[in-house]
């Protein structure tokens, strides 16, 4: 009998997590983009080591963002001659 009401309890306590995961994964949203004036313009190039897809960036937040992520391995950086 104690042994049913202990699992009971744990059961109980895990949906009562989860659920309050969800409650404040809803109440706190990712914050909203900057504004587009305050972002940087940049010129990087990135390639995928395994399939070859090449990215360029022009814009971001901060001026060294962190490489991008494709076949999940993060990409290259490919240095540009301008």
């Amino acid at each position: 009998m104690v042994l049913r009401l202990l699992i009971a309890l744990l059961i109980a306590y895990g949906v009562w997590r989860i659920g309050m995961w969800g409650v404040r994964t809803i109440a706190n949203p990712p914050p909203p983009p900057p504004p587009p004036g305050e972002m940087r313009r940049i010129k990087l190039h990135y390639r995928c080591e395994i399939c070859g897809t090449e990215l360029r960036i022009t814009r971001a937040v901060t001026e060294n963002p962190e490489p991008p992520r494709h076949c999940m391995e993060e990409m290259a950086f490919v240095p540009v001659d301008d």
